[in-house]
């Protein structure tokens, strides 16, 4: 839309003018206008140049807002912007991810107010550059609150509990009048360092300070409770809250879904007066992550039925439960339905349904939804697909990939790198996952760590060479972890070493004694060798340390029904004609063994 005779329009007109564009999401057709505004003689107040300026960081849109910049310092003449303009300068380059043209405008200005100072903690802290973060915190000439608060939440999130509590303490005896954002970035250190006597503390504060009814810092309570292990205390604190909110019923019963406490968590949810799709999706999670993928997959049925509008994390978890039960059916329902809703998925989804189509055996699946993303491909894509291939045994067409991954600038990370590795390890390309493994930190920026270690051993393992796998663990700038463990005792089961997996097994007993597997393991390579004793001897132990062994399930779907069976189990409602069934098989099998 031109502007006729724009010399003639006031500037509230091109103020409107420029406002319906923006707010119609027409950022460039708003910005290609400045100049000639500028042309017409028309100069816009600083207050508009400032709200487009805002609208660019919030769209991310960093070209309209460098557009805007250049007319600021070319057209205008203002090589230095006011305070105001600045400041929005500051905070679009920081949300589109430009710290280092965010200080560079910082530097050049006269005046900073302490939203300035503010703004660029802010930005380098959700940046992740805690380092100059800290170095601005340190020359501010005056802080408020929101300085201090900022720093406390920015290192806990980054996973840094000293710090973050040390700037809590120094806010606390500073003499500044904390407020509840004051209490986030300690309740989020609790939830992370899931250390219980820090929790209670906080929560003691929060309760003193009159915080408790705020239902962020309640729900990050009951969270960190929840990963301490203290569902009592969790629950304790949620019947003492006068005023549930949904968010608060739902992060205990996600509490209760995580720890695999999947009774308590039905109980909760069918309590709940109001439920939303993040209630119904922390169920659902939680019984996929307990191998329960036909109730939650039921619970996705319940829940389109009530025309509840899942979530994309809803539609991520259903899918990993239609891939643990390799259920290439359920999966294409739910494919469909996001199709038919018009649903646009997240690189989450994507990568779930490419994984579920994978797992389900349908590898051209797999293959034609990633070709559908295009140029929106990220690194998770390219890495769920590369590990796909792996997974069907196509080694050398996953090193192909990775190939057409480089070449498309998308860099690898840590987990590409395990991925290649562990395709090189299950297709037996042992000099190609060798000089990945080399190449790793010096093209790549990788630092191997024990992962990538354990798929190193596991490719060394698979193909024998296990001179070269001793080796490279005496050489290991860290002691072997569990990852590390694993691999071995897996290799010396393939392989028969007894004694170097039973000094794995003995390993991995010492770092989690409860587990099951290292004995398992063990128990077949004395198998394999026909030592019974030593299996019984094994058995034994395991019987005196009360370690008992995950039961495996199997499944089959019958009659658009998935049906799972465990062993001995007596559950089953036809139980009855299922043993019988058995008990003929097992006759028949006798007999034909004695035949022969």
């Amino acid at each position: 839309m031109p502007i006729s005779n724009p010399r003639k329009r006031p500037v509230c007109v091109a103020r409107s003018f420029l406002s319906r564009h923006a707010s119609k999401g027409e950022l460039s057709q708003a910005v290609s206008h400045l100049e000639s505004l500028t042309e017409a003689g028309i100069r816009l107040p600083f207050e508009v140049l400032a709200s487009l300026l805002q609208r660019c960081g919030d769209t991310r849109s960093l070209k309209q807002g460098k557009w805007i910049h250049r007319h600021l310092k070319i057209t205008t003449g203002f090589k230095r912007p006011n305070t105001l303009l600045s400041n929005h300068l500051i905070g679009m380059y920081m949300k589109c991810g430009k710290p280092i043209d965010a200080c560079k405008v910082f530097d050049k200005m006269h005046f900073r107010n302490l939203y300035s100072w503010n703004n660029m903690i802010s930005g380098y802290v959700k940046s992740g550059m805690l380092v100059r973060a800290r170095v601005v915190f340190d020359s501010m000439p005056e802080r408020d609150v929101v300085s201090w608060n900022t720093m406390v939440i920015g290192y806990a999130q980054n996973g840094n509990l000293h710090e973050a509590l040390w700037f809590y303490r120094e806010l606390r005896r500073s003499g500044i009048k904390y407020n509840e954002f004051s209490f986030a970035g300690v309740l989020t250190a609790c939830v992370k360092s899931r250390e219980l006597q820090l929790n209670r503390q906080a929560h003691g504060q929060v309760l003193v300070a009159g915080f408790l009814s705020n239902v962020v810092l309640s729900c990050s309570i009951i969270d960190a409770y929840a990963k301490c292990g203290q569902m009592e205390s969790a629950h304790r604190c949620f019947d003492e809250m006068s005023v549930k909110d949904i968010h608060i019923w739902t992060t205990l019963i996600s509490g209760y879904a995580k720890l695999g406490d999947m009774e308590a968590a039905d109980k909760l949810f069918c309590e709940m007066p109001e439920k939303n799709p993040v209630s119904w999706t922390a169920l659902i999670a939680g019984y996929v992550r307990q191998g329960s993928g036909d109730q939650a997959l039921d619970l996705f049925r319940k829940m389109i039925a009530l025309r509840v509008k899942p979530e994309q994390f809803t539609f991520s978890s259903c899918l990993c439960a239609s891939a643990s039960t390799a259920s290439l059916r359920h999966g294409k329902q739910i494919h469909g339905y996001m199709f038919r809703t018009n649903v646009s998925p997240n690189a989450i989804v994507i990568s779930s349904l490419i994984d579920m189509y994978s797992k389900s055996g349908s590898l051209e699946a797999s293959e034609r939804v990633f070709d559908l993303c295009g140029d929106k491909r990220d690194c998770v894509l390219w890495n769920t697909m590369i590990s796909a291939l792996a997974q069907h045994g196509l080694g050398h067409k996953a090193l192909r990939m990775l190939d057409d991954m480089i070449k498309l600038r998308v860099h690898p990370n840590r987990t590409t790198l395990i991925v290649i590795l562990s395709a090189c390890s299950h297709s037996g390309l042992v000099e190609e996952g060798v000089r990945w493994f080399e190449s790793m930190t010096v093209e790549h920026g990788v630092v191997p760590d024990q992962e990538h270690y354990a798929c190193l051993i596991d490719l060394l393992g698979r193909a024998g060479c296990f001179n070269e796998l001793m080796s490279r663990i005496e050489k290991m700038p860290f002691k072997p972890d569990e990852h590390i463990w694993n691999a071995i005792l897996g290799v010396s089961r393939i392989h028969g070493n007894v004694e170097l997996g039973k000094r794995a097994a003995e390993e991995l007993i010492k770092l989690d004694p409860e587990s099951s597997a290292p004995y398992i393991l063990l128990s077949s390579i004395y198998a394999d060798h026909g030592n019974w004793e030593s299996v019984e001897k094994l058995r034994g132990v395991m019987k005196m340390r009360r370690v008992n062994k995950e039961k495996a399930l199997s499944w089959i779907e019958i009659e658009k029904k998935i049906e799972t069976f465990a062993v001995s189990d007596g559950s089953h409602q036809r139980k009855e004609e299922i043993y019988s069934v058995l008990h003929n098989l097992a006759a028949l099998m006798e007999e034909e063994a004695s035949r022969t």
